[in-house]
């Protein structure tokens, strides 16, 4: 035998494979080393086969939350109920909005659905299915009639509605709104005109808000009795039929009441006697650290009263007198005196919890609350946050008085709905809308567009003066770089509605050569001296003139901005940079 073989025998019988018996060596030794690799120990096969599964099982994990993350949407708390908006911005609000500038519009009740909207679809469809049929209709019952061709036209003459009717179901509009109801048509200024009047609703609005229309229709006689409609006037042409008919009296006054809208009414509610009053049940928040805050901190606050006082059972006592604070006024200083019926709708609030007027409540209470001892109202004072609407589930108190003396944020009314309370505290949104003054005027400037623009939203401001928290924001909302990209996102040559903080109003003329540019500005005479919104806001101001701030022109932008088709908006489209600042895009 050679060396080679020698010293291969001698490292087949050291190594590890071939320490078992006799036999083993025996058979490697006559295989030979090839067979000594072929060979594997069950422990490592198993080994071997667990590693490989366990790969496979994270490989698939992998593709699970890679498609996950890629088609997952997360559901969009405005179009929820109002328990996950008041989730929802529980996670911001306090810790974010109230300790910066706030020029924000916080959404309300009407800007996410309700499950009372179905009944009214319902109608709406029946109703459109009604117009659609109106052409129809109107082919058929003319040719069963006579007709005079060559008659001077009489408004009134119902085949005029009919194809007023069959003119809207077909018109480029129809899309934006939903027609209501329809008055009986009047006379023009001319012959051969006619005005008409309907109701409608905002097909992109939540609520079930009536709005109203009137225009002015050229007719003409057609084939068959039919009347053609030559010519129709722009939102609220038709003058003639702008007012509904007054009812009579015995007397006409002197001067012609001022034109305002029939349909609100926010009279404040009275209690009608001395019982009704001992016989309810009060919860009365004193002011606190919340007035003159930012317009999201008052709601947030607001409804945090409103739901402990549900939660209670109990009638809200209500102050309307609101302090604006000065992110909100056009000379950063806060302004008091206003009134809640500016900026919300008070007749849908009153509709929606029980509310009593603070300065009523505390006149009766004085006027009939002057016995002593047995018979007296009873009152628990609460002063601090601290004691929880749990606890006073049972309390039998006439009046529960919570007062908010200690220092801030301690005084704030939203510390009630904080901690335990947070979970059986439901602020009540629905019960919050915006004001339908403001909203009139919303309506009216989406009308004059006839509910066909385009919509660019441009936040400028302290936002774009802030290097630190927006480093990109002034560059990219400049007019070179607005007219870059609007440009490539929108059509050239629509209207387009622009709603901005930037004061200057000249800051968008290189708009101006691609498109239809409306601004907030154009539109002053719907809030000017002669306007509906002056003359309603008069009567309440018992003839005051009420300035149109700068939170109601944020109101009524972000709306018209809302109905919009096409939207470009700042953090979305315009600029890199994040909502609430740097590194705040992923929160």
């Amino acid at each position: 035998m050679s060396s080679s073989d020698q010293e291969e025998d001698h490292h087949d019988e050291d190594s590890p494979l071939f320490r078992d018996s006799g036999d083993s060596r025996r058979r490697s030794s006559s295989s030979g080393p090839s067979s000594a690799v072929r060979e594997v120990p069950v422990s490592q096969s198993f080994i071997k086969a667990a590693s490989n599964v366990c790969f496979s099982f994270f490989v698939l994990a992998v593709l699970v939350v890679t498609v996950v993350a890629v088609t997952y949407q997360p559901p969009d708390p405005w179009f929820q109920s109002s328990a996950a908006i008041t989730t929802s911005l529980s996670r911001v609000l306090p810790n974010s909005t109230f300790l910066q500038p706030d020029d924000s519009l916080l959404p309300t009740g009407e800007d996410f659905s309700s499950p009372s909207a179905a009944p009214g679809a319902a109608a709406a469809s029946q109703r459109d299915a009604a117009d659609d049929q109106a052409a129809s209709a109107l082919g058929n019952a003319t040719a069963a009639g006579t007709c005079d061709p060559d008659a001077p036209l009489n408004c009134s003459d119902p085949r005029v509605l009919a194809a007023v009717r069959a003119f809207n179901a077909k018109a480029f509009f129809r899309k934006s709104i939903v027609f209501l109801s329809y008055e009986a048509p009047v006379p023009g200024t001319k012959p051969g005109q006619c005005d008409v009047a309907w109701r409608f609703r905002n097909r992109r609005e939540k609520s079930w808000r009536r709005y109203r229309d009137y225009r002015r229709f050229e007719l003409t006689a057609g084939e068959g009795c039919t009347l053609d409609i030559t010519n129709v006037g722009k939102f609220r042409s038709g003058k003639n039929a702008a007012r509904p008919p007054r009812r009579k009296g015995p007397k006409k006054p002197l001067v012609a009441a001022p034109p305002v809208d029939a349909e609100i009414n926010d009279t404040i509610p009275v209690v009608g006697s001395e019982a009704e009053f001992r016989r309810g049940k009060y919860l009365y928040y004193m002011r606190g650290g919340d007035h003159c805050k930012s317009m999201n901190q008052f709601i947030w606050s607001f409804l945090c009263g409103l739901g402990e006082a549900k939660y209670l059972n109990r009638t809200f006592v209500m102050d309307l007198n609101m302090c604006l604070s000065g992110a909100h006024t056009e000379d950063g200083k806060d302004v008091n005196g206003k009134d809640f019926r500016f900026y919300f709708d008070f007749e849908h609030l009153k509709e929606s919890v029980p509310l009593v007027e603070e300065g009523d409540f505390l006149k009766d209470w004085h006027r009939w609350d002057k016995k002593k001892g047995p018979g007296r109202m009873t009152v628990r004072k609460v002063p601090t946050y601290k004691v929880t609407p749990m606890q006073l589930k049972k309390d039998k108190s006439n009046i529960i008085w919570r007062q908010f003396d200690g220092k801030e944020p301690e005084n704030y009314w939203y510390r009630v709905c904080e901690g335990r309370a947070a979970k059986v505290i439901q602020r009540p949104w629905y019960a919050i809308w915006k004001s339908k003054r403001l909203m009139n005027i919303v309506t009216e400037i989406a009308g004059r567009m006839d509910w066909d623009y385009d919509g660019l939203h441009v936040i400028r401001g302290w936002k774009a003066q802030n290097k630190k928290m927006y480093p990109n924001l002034d560059a990219d909302t400049s007019p070179d770089a607005i007219v870059g990209k609007v440009t490539k996102l929108i059509k050239e040559w629509r209207n387009l509605y622009i709603a901005t903080n930037e004061p200057f109003y000249y800051y968008f003329d290189k708009l101006r050569s691609h498109y239809h540019v409306h601004l907030l500005d154009d539109y002053k005479e719907l809030w000017s001296n002669t306007s509906e919104w002056y003359n309603e806001t008069t009567t309440i101001t018992g003839g005051k003139p009420v300035p149109f701030d700068a939170y109601m022109k944020v109101i009524v932008d972000t709306e018209v901005f809302y109905r919009s088709k096409a939207k470009v908006e700042t953090f979305n489209n315009l600029t890199r940079d994040c909502k609430d600042g740097i590194n705040t895009c992923n929160l």
